[in-house]
């Protein structure tokens, strides 16, 4: 394919969006597809919007880029809060003027909220309410997180299997906007609209079997800390960048730092790492089969399979249009 077909059905403009487990080769794949059809990436990583957070996060390194833009990828501080909300914004900017500039915006990553932010929008919500805030931290002290998770489950069960049992913050936000407004953040959503709704959104969904998956994950943990996650970890530390830092707690540093405030030894964290990683790719397929209209591919299979799959589909979409 010579030239990019950046007009969809009914000749709106194209976002082509690879999401899907962990441990799949999306960067790659999207960057085999870029380089082919004129494209630039817009990373879809919760964690690798954050400077210096690289190891633990996968970033494709400048010099294996090829030249293709990215975007998305170290635009905040590890001390920011970096939002679903303002993900959506500075996301459906970059995907616009990829397009402006005659590119193919390809979507990459793996974090299905800030996927659903963009593609089908984000519920704003009622201002944040420091009384209630701080009424339900208290709960979560005297009863434990895992009680809010439950409350949750019981007026929002579809919020509570995105949200972890312990994730406080967002907890607290989910049962903070059910009790203000009387309705559920999952209700909110469905009235929410995309900032790119004017878009023809092509996603492929890649998944992958259990034996492969190990594999790659335990060849990731090690590549990971051979590239040398711990010095990374203790350089943003003399940095400045405080222990309870957002970024410190995602998957891999979070594990990182309590091996490195000594709660247990090296072999251990890698192992919990490892399995952590399974937890979250589980979590990931749940999540991304609950979104409308993706196309699935399913490894192994050799990459150059998944590339060729994803060209015919760019292609019948650019009959269509």
């Amino acid at each position: 394919m010579s030239h990019p077909p950046l007009r969809g059905a009914d000749g709106r403009p194209l976002l082509l969006a690879v999401v899907g487990t962990t441990a799949t080769g999306k960067s790659a794949l999207a960057l085999s597809l870029a380089e082919s059809v004129g494209g630039e990436i817009v990373s879809c990583d919760s964690t690798a919007v954050y400077r210096g957070f690289d190891i633990g996060t996968d970033k494709v390194s400048m010099s294996a880029r090829r030249d293709i833009p990215h975007h998305l990828v170290d635009v905040a501080d590890p001390t920011d809060t970096y939002t679903a909300a303002r993900y959506s914004q500075d996301a459906a900017r970059a995907v616009r003027e990829v397009t402006a500039r005659g590119q193919l915006p390809i979507l990459v990553g793996g974090t299905g909220f800030y996927y659903r932010s963009l593609t089908r929008g984000l519920f704003p919500g009622p201002a944040r309410d420091p009384a209630l805030r701080a009424r339900l931290s208290r709960v979560a002290r005297r009863r434990g997180v895992e009680w809010l998770h439950c409350w949750l489950a019981r007026h929002d069960p579809d919020s509570a299997r995105r949200v972890k049992p312990r994730d406080e913050q967002r907890l607290v936000r989910a049962l903070e906007v059910w009790l203000q407004t009387g309705r559920t953040l999952t209700d909110h959503f469905a009235d929410t609209r995309s900032p790119i709704a004017d878009y023809d959104v092509l996603t492929v969904a890649l998944t992958i079997d259990q034996d492969t998956l190990e594999s790659r994950i335990r060849r990731r943990v090690d590549e990971q800390f051979a590239a040398g996650l711990l010095d990374e970890i203790e350089a943003l530390w003399a940095a400045g960048v405080p222990a309870d830092a957002g970024p410190f707690r995602g998957l891999v540093y979070r594990q990182a730092v309590e091996h490195l405030q000594g709660l247990r030894d090296e072999p251990a964290t890698r192992e919990l790492i490892i399995r952590e990683n399974r937890r979250y790719a589980r979590r990931q397929l749940i999540w991304f089969r609950k979104e409308p209209n993706l196309q699935w591919i399913h490894l192994p299979g050799e990459e150059e399979g998944a590339f060729a799959a994803t060209l015919r589909l760019l292609e019948a979409v650019a009959r269509r249009g």
